[in-house]
Order: C-alpha cells, then structure tokens, then sequence
C-alpha cells in the first residue's frame, strides 16, 4: 500500500481543515522569508555603498541627512560648501584621500553628479562601452540608469534642476553627450549620470551668465551716450572682468567631499574638528546608517516575531486538524490494521500528512513572500532607485524550512498518541 499517496487522499479530503492549516502557515512563512530577504539585501547595498567612504563633509545640518544624500543618493542636500574650504580639508594629516561631488540635477528622476574620475575608481566601475568623460557636457551613464532610460552611446539628454522628475526649470542650452557606459557594480553608481564637476557649474552659471549679458547690454548703450567717456569705461570693465576672474575660484561650490582616512586617529579627531571650527559638518557614514539601521531593525525584529508567534499558531492549527481527523477516522485507522498496517505504518500515514501540509505550506508562503519582494522592489526603485534582486532559497530560508518540518513533526507526535491506544476490535464493534 502507497502511504504517501493514502496520505495525499487523506489530506485533500477535509479541504476546510486543509485550507485554514495551510492559510496560517503560508502567513507566517511570507513574512519571515520576505523580512530575511528585505534586511539582507538592504544591509548588502548600504555596506556596498558605504565601504569606499570614511566621512563625509557638507553643510551644516542634519548629519544623516548628508549621509544619505552625498552617499546613498536618497534624499536632499543640505546645501553647498565652498570649494576652497573644503580643498583645505584635503591638505589635512589624516586625510588620505577626498573627492568632491556636486549635484542638484536630475534626467527623468536619475540624478546626475559632477566628480572626479576617483569616485568611479573607489567603487571599481569599469566602463562596458565608450570612454570616460573628458570635458564638460559629457557624461557616463551607470547601467540601469542606461536599461531604464533607453541611453545609448551619442545620445544627448537635457538635465532639469532638482532631484525628482517634474516639470522643473531645463538647462536646454547645455545638453549633455552620453560617451561612455559603466558595467553593472550593484552599487549606487548603477543609478547614476556621472560628468564634470566643471558641467554642474556651467550649467549653474547659465542664469548668472543671462544676467550679466543684461548688464553688459545696458553699459554697452550707455557707452554710445557718454561717448566721450569711453576710454576710461573701457578700461573700468577691464579691471572689473579681472576681478571677477581672480574671485571665480573662490566663489566655486560643490555639494559635499567624500572623505577616506590614513589613520584611525583621523576618525577620532578630524570631525570634531570640522564641526567645532568650521562652517562645515563632518558626519560618519558607518555611525549614522547604524543609528538609523538600528531603529528600522527594531520593527523588523518586531515583525519576525509576530510572524514566528503565527509559525506556532500554524504548528498548533496542524496538531488540532491532525488529532481531529485521527479522532474522525478512529474506524478506518482499525480497518487499516486488520489489513496489515501496524502501528508504526499508521504513524508514517499522519507523518507524511502533517509533513505535506508544512512543506506545501512553505513552499506556498516562501513564492508569497518572493512576490511580495518584486512589489516592495518596483516601489523601491521607483522611490529611490535601488533594485532589489530576487533570489533562490539562501541558507536562512532552509533553516526556517527545518524549523517549519520539526514543529509539524512535534504536532504529528502529540496528536498521534491515540493510534498507540487504539482498540481495534472495540472501535469495529462500535461501527
């Protein structure tokens, strides 16, 4: 006699009992496998992304604020540093290397960020076609950012001012060239438009630029009224250009530096430093995401325990549907002995019940728990453009898949007790 397929009979023969058994364990299943995955994957891009960076200098504010917006690309600046100042930084002891980057643009929500060449070199981007930026308005563009836009290389794009798709102001005058594409890193550089830091001031300067033809204009017709002043104007305008050009480099701002250290001392002491003696703030990007990880951990923690306390409701769901069926079938059970099955053999029969229902009910919660990842993904990247990967079963899950058997084993066991006390030509009789 084929037990495992007597069991299928047996278990598909109470659906009620089959669907309620099978609902909770498959809850409880999808919210533990989708918790485990979300976490991981989550705490894999922020490490990823986070590595190449000890500190980060920007302007006063909110210090995770920063963090999440110089290094994570998911949130607003707090606004602009002086170029000069943040040069000074450089040239400091315990400073061993830094990179500025300045941004504030966006091509259809993907953010554009002017830096130098060190910033794709700390997170090992290699170029997959074309060539690295050279001069201002040229531009590489990170792998998915490339999937979703349809970029290819030649293509030209015009930035708008902000970081969200909307109808902000366009920079039409300044288009940019798509001359390289980077592989895929599984760091935030994927989301990425990388030039210049020179085209983000260009850009920026445009209006400025605007103003200033207004102004020349204007001085240009007062020149043809006072023609008898215009060699000294003249000379005037030339000593005013002169002193706009010297104070340009002064006046250049980038948005914050990317800071790596040469000493652990230079973690102790540099931003302290920076906080209490200068205009900037120095934040550290393991420190605050750890805070912020930590408070999020907290209601993940919260949500797997609610999801393990369903787990053993399901446990205790198997163990009354088991020992109500076992109780309902008292009869069968006796007939089944007089035809040669022993007690250990009617024991494997609720065994391989108990043990369809956990791993069906597994495998159910563990394809929810995966369709829930693909929503949370779609959201995510839409939000703030990390893609989350959908995966097999790690070793976490086929842990909690053992757990998951050995509590529908116990349940099996404990509603069981009465096959061992089962009096078969009593239980005929009573038929």
């Amino acid at each position: 006699m084929n037990l495992v397929y007597l069991a299928y009979r047996n278990m598909i023969s109470k659906p009620l009992n089959l669907v309620l058994s099978l609902l909770l364990l498959v809850l409880s299943v999808s919210l533990v496998t989708f918790i485990l995955q979300l976490s991981q994957q989550l705490n894999g891009q922020i490490d990823k992304n986070i590595g190449p960076v000890d500190m980060v200098v920007g302007a006063k504010g909110s210090p995770l604020q920063l963090v999440l917006s110089s290094v994570l690309h998911i949130d607003v600046p707090t606004g602009n540093i002086k170029l000069e100042e943040a040069n000074s930084i450089k040239k400091h002891p315990f400073v061993g290397s830094a990179i500025p980057v300045s941004y504030g643009d966006n091509y259809k929500g993907y953010r554009i960020l002017g830096t130098e060449r060190a910033y794709l070199d700390s997170y090992n981007a290699v170029l997959g076609e074309g060539r690295y930026y050279e001069k201002s308005f040229e531009a590489v563009v990170g792998s998915n950012a490339a999937k979703k836009l349809g970029l290819e290389l030649g293509d030209t794009f015009i930035s708008s001012h902000g970081l969200v798709a909307a109808n902000a102001e366009a920079h039409e005058d300044h288009p940019y060239t798509v001359v390289g594409l980077l592989e895929p890193t599984g760091t935030i550089i994927d989301q990425l438009l990388v030039c210049n830091l020179e085209s983000i001031w260009d850009a920026h300067a445009h209006g400025e630029e605007e103003d200033d033809q207004e102004e020349d204009d204007r001085e240009a017709q007062d020149n043809e009224e006072h023609h008898h002043e215009a060699h000294d104007h003249e000379a005037h305008d030339e000593e005013e250009h002169q002193h706009e050009e010297d104070g340009h480099d002064a006046e250049l701002e980038i948005t914050s530096l990317l800071v790596t250290f040469k000493s652990p001392l230079g973690l102790v002491q540099l931003p302290r430093f920076i906080n209490e003696n200068t205009n900037m703030q120095a934040a550290l990007p393991g420190f605050e995401l750890q805070r912020l990880m930590g408070l999020l951990g907290s209601g993940l923690k919260t949500i797997n325990g609610i999801a393990m306390a369903i787990l053993l409701v399901s446990g205790f769901s198997i163990f009354i549907s088991l020992l109500k069926t076992i109780r309902e079938r008292r009869q069968e059970l006796a007939l089944l002995r007089t035809y040669g099955l022993g007690t250990g053999k009617l024991l494997r029969l609720v065994l391989f019940e108990g043990l369809f229902l956990a791993f069906f009910g597994f495998l159910f919660g563990w394809l929810l728990g995966r369709l829930a990842l693909v929503v949370a993904s779609r959201y995510i990247e839409t939000g703030y453009g990390y893609v989350l990967q959908i995966k097999g079963p790690d070793l976490m899950e086929f842990v909690f898949l053992g757990v998951t058997l050995v509590i529908a084993i116990v349940a099996v066991l404990l509603a069981s007790t009465s096959i061992f006390k089962l009096n078969i030509s009593k239980t005929l009789a009573d038929e």
